[in-house]
């Protein structure tokens, strides 16, 4: 027990001892906490004067790198006004590149205005900027003016296919012989697949360089000076190529004066002006002024309208005159020459003068296109009336083919050379089948035709000779559409009936010309065969020898009047000459051989026999072998 008590003593003095030293730590830790107070309290102005030291330093740097930006734009100003008084002349990249570097400056002090130097360099650079824009439009017009040059003619014709080309005279291998155009012609406009090269107006590697100065001009403002001198330059030697080409402005009271061989000349050379001028120099002009104002579209179209406003003008003027001028069958076919290149220039004036700024010269095109589709077919009627009432006093006085026949079977022929154009044309009035069309004016003119020369052959005082003249030249007409296109169109009703009426006037012309010799072979005034001459019983009829003799005579007279006339007469056909003689033989030869049978024996026995008895069969049939040959009085006698 006394252990333990001197344990509990022993730990009570300890605990006393650790609450001794838990006061004094307590004690001394809150002397601590009033130090730290005190410090913290002397050392807080130090802190605040360490916080601004800090806070000036950022701001020192931050107006430090605001002046090296503003000193860093002030040197980049000074290079690029260096370079901008130098000119463009020298290095034209870097004096574009000092351009938007000033640019770049005012953009820049404008949205720093409260610096105090932004005023005076914004006018500075303003002003520096407007010095640089006139040069550079000083640039822009002599670099386009020395690069514009009109395109002689020969470098024209060797962007052509190698078929369009003109021959070596110098003229356009695109007409024919004045009535219509020629194979080659017609071969040349079906060329769909035809090649074309447009000729270089500016060289290549100035493009570029003309496309940046005309874009620093539009971004400063200056569309409506680079308008101008995109507009003068180009429209001037777009102008000038085509008058070297040998375009010429024409109006109405120029081609009312012309010859028609000059004029007809003319119209071919239009013909092949109009396709240079759009599939060459039009064209060309669309591409350099895509590739120069690209990126300044409503620009870029307005300028290709003004440059090619006058020249296109020119063009078509030469084209209304030609339509509006006074209506003549010979125009026909140049009319349809013009309104087939007219057609077949469409798409690419329909994709060139796309833009609403060339809606002017895009209805102009149009409403040529359609005035000589209206003037060819006022033309057709003209011609049908012209035929029907020709008042032409030429008579062909030995029946053949007459002249107005043979002009307007070629005046068909080279209609169906343009049967495809035709369509197309009919097609733009009437919405009926084109080939009925075509048919129907045909028919029309062959019709007029027929009523002229059924005046005409009124003319003749013979008959005979008039039933000729009709069945020459329906024949004419007939195998002339045999074997031409027109067959198809008229059909074979229409051939027919016209082999036909020929076949009729043949044998009106039989009728006329041999019933009245044939009575002389012939017992009874109306008989006309061989076996006229004999009785009912085969036995000679009751003539008496001078009924016989003045038979014989009578028939000499008639024959060779006839063969006098007839052997000046013309069947310019073979096949139908030979025909005709053919028909006329089959029916005289018998009855001349029966008559003279029946009858000759009665004069050759009596005194001169060879007065009555003059020719035999063989030299009669020998004789009809002469008829229709178109001799003259002179040869027969030889």
């Amino acid at each position: 027990m006394e252990a333990l008590r001197e344990r509990v003593e022993f730990i009570k003095e300890s605990l006393q001892k650790s609450q001794t030293i838990t006061d004094n730590m307590v004690s001394i830790l809150g002397s601590f906490d009033h130090r730290l107070s005190a410090l913290e309290t002397a050392m807080r102005p130090t802190q605040i004067r360490t916080h601004s030291i800090r806070r000036a330093h950022e701001n020192i740097d931050k107006t430090l790198k605001a002046a090296e930006v503003i000193l860093s734009q002030f040197d980049l100003t000074r290079k690029a006004e260096a370079k901008i008084l130098r000119g463009p002349h020298e290095d034209l990249e870097s004096y574009l590149e000092a351009i938007d570097q000033l640019r770049s400056n005012v953009k820049f002090f404008s949205s720093n205005k409260s610096f105090k130097c932004s005023d005076g360099v914004l006018n500075h650079a303003n002003q520096l900027l407007a010095k640089a824009i006139s040069k550079l439009e000083e640039e822009f017009r002599k670099l386009l003016s020395n690069y514009s040059k009109p395109v002689e003619p020969d470098r024209l014709f060797e962007c052509l296919p190698e078929s369009l080309r003109p021959s070596s005279s110098g003229s356009p291998r695109n007409h024919g012989d004045g009535s219509g155009k020629s194979l080659i012609d017609h071969q040349e406009k079906s060329l769909e697949n035809a090649v074309y090269t447009l000729p270089i107006l500016i060289p290549p590697r100035v493009l570029p360089l003309l496309h940046d100065l005309a874009q620093q001009m539009a971004q400063a403002g200056h569309q409506q000076q680079l308008f101008r001198i995109y507009r003068d330059t180009r429209a001037s030697v777009l102008e000038q190529s085509l008058r070297k080409l040998g375009v010429e402005r024409l109006g109405k009271d120029d081609v009312q004066k012309m010859q028609w061989e000059v004029l007809e000349a003319k119209i071919a050379n239009w013909i092949h002006y109009m396709r240079i001028a759009v599939k060459l120099l039009f064209a060309g002009e669309k591409k350099i002024c895509d590739q120069i104002l690209d990126g300044v579209d409503p620009l870029r179209d307005q300028c290709f309208a003004e440059v090619t406003v006058n020249s296109v003008s020119v063009l078509l003027s030469f084209g209304e005159a030609i339509a509006k001028s006074k209506r003549s069958p010979e125009k026909l076919f140049v009319l349809l020459d013009m309104y087939e290149i007219m057609r077949e220039l469409h798409s690419e004036t329909e994709l060139l003068f796309g833009s609403k700024a060339c809606i002017e010269m895009r209805e102009a095109a149009l409403s040529l296109t359609k005035r000589l589709a209206e003037t060819v077919q006022e033309t057709f009627v003209d011609f049908e009336e012209a035929v029907e009432k020709d008042a032409t006093k030429t008579t062909v006085l030995d029946g053949t083919v007459h002249p107005l026949t043979s002009y307007v079977i070629n005046y068909v022929k080279f209609l169906f050379d343009y049967q495809s154009t035709l369509k197309q044309l009919f097609r733009e009035f009437d919405a009926s089948d084109p080939d009925a069309l075509l048919a129907s004016v045909t028919t029309r003119i062959m019709q007029a035709l027929q009523n002229s020369l059924d005046g005409k052959s009124k003319q003749y005082r013979d008959p005979a000779l008039t039933q000729l003249f009709l069945m020459n030249n329906i024949h004419y007409i007939v195998r002339s559409v045999q074997r031409s296109e027109a067959k198809d169109l008229l059909g074979d009703d229409w051939v027919q009936i016209h082999r036909r009426i020929v076949q009729q006037h043949a044998n009106q012309y039989k009728r006329i010309s041999w019933a009245k010799i044939l009575q002389c072979l012939s017992v009874q005034g109306g008989a006309s065969g061989g076996g006229s001459a004999m009785g009912a019983d085969g036995s000679a009829s009751g003539l008496s020898r001078a009924m016989v003799k003045d038979r014989f005579k009578t028939f000499n007279a008639q024959f060779e009047e006839l063969h006098q006339r007839q052997s000046q007469w013309t069947v310019p056909d073979s096949e139908l000459r030979e025909s005709l003689r053919l028909a006329v033989a089959e029916v005289l030869l018998p009855a001349y051989r029966s008559f003279q049978k029946r009858f000759g024996p009665m004069v050759e026995n009596g005194k001169n026999p060879q007065k009555y008895i003059r020719y035999s069969p063989e030299v009669l049939d020998r004789m009809m072998n002469e008829f229709f040959e178109g001799k003259t009085w002179n040869e027969q006698k030889r």
